[in-house]
């Protein structure tokens, strides 16, 4: 006799307590906003307190207004909207330590050791590369006299989340990558369009699309 599978659910406030951020970076593609409307109500369900982190890494090397508390009303009627409501954008002052030391010092300052990154290739490489600095960044922090040596014991860990969005649909392991859906809707709907032009002029036509290595 086949034994019964049980289902375990995580229980409300499993998490209670636990900082964590979300942000969108580099091209904005549909579906991102569902992402972090979902990230979002999870998170608050866990009982953490979460946070927006407006125009990507930017706004967390920059601090300040860009690193906002979320509440459950925060990501109300955004599941249908396009693009990003959180903002994205492009971080040179990232890709050098400096940056990342900055970064560090907000995200400790908050509270903030679970991060969840919405983006491409590049921003993803840049959250993996931030994590393995974490420890080397705090350690500085620390003899630099702008975090305690008790912030730098609770906080020694750096958690990654990342969910892929783009429309290149370039990264193994996930059958369709945010955006990428919609994208292929918007292909075809031009391909369809084209096609009486074709008719009419006796013509071929070569349609291009995004996707380096994909497309």
């Amino acid at each position: 006799m086949a034994e019964r599978v049980t289902h375990k659910f995580i229980e409300r406030g499993a998490h209670k307590g636990k900082g964590i951020a979300v942000f969108t970076s580099g091209g904005d593609s549909q579906g991102m906003n569902a992402a972090v409307r979902a990230v979002v109500r999870m998170s608050i369900y866990l009982g953490c307190k979460v946070y927006f982190i407006k125009e990507g890494y930017q706004g967390m090397v920059d601090g300040g207004a860009n690193i906002v508390e979320a509440v459950w009303s925060s990501v109300s009627s955004i599941i249908h909207l396009g693009g990003t409501t959180i903002g994205s954008a492009r971080c040179k002052d990232f890709r050098e330590r400096a940056g990342r030391l900055k970064a560090a010092k907000n995200l400790i300052g908050r509270g903030i050791t679970n991060l969840v990154v919405i983006g491409g290739d590049g921003s993803l490489t840049g959250a993996n590369l931030f994590r393995q600095e974490w420890g080397s960044l705090l350690d500085e922090l620390l003899k630099n006299g702008e975090i305690t040596a008790e912030q730098r014991n609770k906080y020694k860990i750096l958690n990654i989340a990342g969910l892929v969005g783009s429309i290149d649909n370039d990264f193994c392991g996930t059958d369709m990558t945010i955006g990428t859906d919609s994208a292929l809707h918007r292909i075809i709907e031009a391909t369809d369009a084209i096609i009486s032009t074709a008719y009419s002029h006796q013509r071929t036509f070569i349609m291009e699309v995004m996707g380096r290595h994909c497309g």
